[in-house]
C-alpha cells in the first residue's frame, strides 16, 4: 500500500469527485475516508463524502456529516440546502424547511429561495 501523504489525499480527493459525477457514490466515499481520516478539520473532503453518503441513500452519515460541516461553517449555505433535502429525503419536513430557509437566506439563489417558498409563486 502506498504511503500516506498530503499529495495521496489531493489525488483521492479529486478522484472522489469524479466519481461522485460518474455515480459511484459509495466509491468515493472510500476514497474520501483515508483522505478524512487523515486530515479531520478538511470541511470540503467532509462536504464530498456528505454529498457522497446523500447519493448513496445513506441519509444519517449524510445528516451527520453535513451537521458537522455547518458546525464549523454555519454560514454555508449550500449545506443548509443539502441537509434540507436530506430531511426532506428522510421524511423529517420541518427540519427541512428551516435548512431551507437558512440557505435562502444565506444566499438567495433561486432554487434555494423555491425550495424556501421564498419565490414569488410560492
Amino acid at each position: 500500500m502506498p504511503e500516506s501523504n498530503p499529495e495521496t489525499h489531493v489525488i483521492d480527493f479529486r478522484a472522489a469527485e469524479q466519481l461522485l459525477d460518474a455515480r459511484d457514490p459509495r466509491g468515493a466515499v472510500k476514497l474520501l475516508d483515508s483522505v478524512i481520516a487523515a486530515h479531520p478539520e478538511n470541511t470540503a473532503a467532509r462536504l464530498l463524502r456528505a454529498r457522497a453518503f446523500f447519493a448513496s441513500a445513506q441519509l444519517r452519515p449524510a445528516e451527520l456529516e453535513f451537521e458537522l460541516v455547518l458546525e464549523r461553517e454555519p454560514d454555508n449555505a449550500f449545506a443548509h440546502y443539502a441537509l434540507a433535502r436530506t430531511f426532506q429525503r428522510a421524511g423529517r419536513p420541518e427540519a427541512a424547511m428551516r435548512h431551507f430557509r437558512l440557505a435562502a437566506a444565506l444566499d438567495p439563489k433561486p432554487e434555494y429561495l423555491k425550495a424556501a417558498r421564498f419565490d414569488a409563486g410560492g
